[in-house]
């Protein structure tokens, strides 16, 4: 128990130490899951299984590079607009400072009675953005380049495993439940992330439309955002108004005016996260919402935004396989009873 115990407590920093092994490693399953439909889709129509499993990782790649250029180019030629757009949001912010005065007067009038101290600061110096960038950039190329290695050849890989699967000496039952466990957390996570990719490219067109209209600098720029960080559950929502806000104060005369394009996409948000995706995704894929906190927080503790982005595909294998399985007995496995209540080879009377 003491064992199971500090494996447990222990894994989250084995993940976060050792990432440069493991997120590419749960990275490329995911890849795997995603464009495995794909893969099977182009040897249907004739290609060879190397070829097709070549294509749709060119697929993604290109569909990925396309998605980063509508984003980082006009964020580059942007750059230069930041320290004017930082000096207008402090403008702004002094004004309210000053029509909201007495709460400074107060502040002062309870340190002279309390007898503040005032202290030496102190500033250390630290590495600028272009060398952390600098230091960043070979590891994330080295990632990214495992990634996308794992995940070819695991596509590829795919159709010698089903052959082992459907050929192994094992029981017929345990051949076809391992099968089926495969192919339903392959269309689960598939189907979830190909849905809400469509829906996340909608919402960006509407955004990139709606900021071209109230005449924003890149409005393709602010509509990949939106699509980007709408994969990210609640947090990436909340990012993209507070860009919006900061921006849009940043660009505008009239603070209230400047709200505008965050009060915008917060209604735009507000009506496809409770109206279209529930109504499209349905019930199968609803899951608790704090299981996705918990997820959310707990990989992204872990690896970073890279995490995020994975934790609900990650959540959504989980669930598929413990309706598979059955709910583990952890606190019972603990004390020397089976981890699960049956046989998870053996298929059920409503699978046979």
């Amino acid at each position: 128990m003491l064992i199971a115990v500090g494996l447990f407590l222990a894994l989250p920093f084995v993940l976060s130490i050792g990432a440069v092994v493991f997120l590419p490693l749960v990275a490329a399953i995911i890849l795997t899951i995603l464009l495995s439909p794909l893969a099977d889709r182009l040897a249907g129509w004739g290609l060879p299984n190397f070829l097709a499993s070549l294509c749709a990782m060119l697929v993604f790649i290109g569909i990925l590079g396309l998605a980063l250029t509508a984003v980082l180019r006009p964020a580059v030629s942007l750059y230069d607009q930041a320290p004017a757009m930082i000096a207008r949001v402090g403008d702004h912010f002094s004004q309210l400072r000053s029509s909201l005065s007495w709460v400074t007067q107060l502040n002062e009038q309870i340190a002279a009675i309390v007898g503040e101290q005032k202290g030496r600061e102190v500033v250390l110096a630290g590495p600028s953005i272009l060398e952390q960038l600098a230091f960043a950039t070979p590891t994330v190329l080295l990632e990214v380049l495992l990634t996308l290695l794992l995940a070819f050849f695991m596509i590829e890989a795919r159709v010698r495993l089903r052959r082992r699967l459907s050929g192994q000496r094992s029981p017929v039952d345990a051949s076809l439940k391992a099968a089926r466990v495969m192919r339903d957390v392959q269309d689960r996570v598939a189907a979830y992330i190909l849905t809400v990719g469509v829906i996340n490219l909608g919402v960006g067109v509407i955004v990139a439309l709606g900021a071209w209209a109230m005449g924003l600098d890149a409005p393709v720029m602010w509509g990949g955002l939106a699509a980007l960080l709408n994969f990210i559950p609640y947090v990436g929502p909340l990012l993209m108004t507070a860009l919006l806000a900061l921006f849009g104060l940043g660009s505008a005369d009239v603070a209230l005016i400047g709200l505008l394009p965050a009060a915008a996409y917060l209604g735009l948000h507000t009506v496809e996260s409770n109206v279209l995706t529930p109504a499209v995704l349905g019930a199968r894929f609803t899951m608790n919402p704090v299981m996705i906190l918990l997820a959310l927080s707990y990989f992204t503790w872990i690896w970073g935004v890279t995490g995020a982005l994975l934790s609900v595909p990650i959540l959504l294998a989980l669930t598929a396989l413990v309706d598979h399985l059955g709910k583990p007995n952890l606190i019972g496995f603990l004390f020397g009873e089976p981890l699960f209540a049956a046989n998870v080879l053996e298929l059920t009377d409503a699978e046979r």
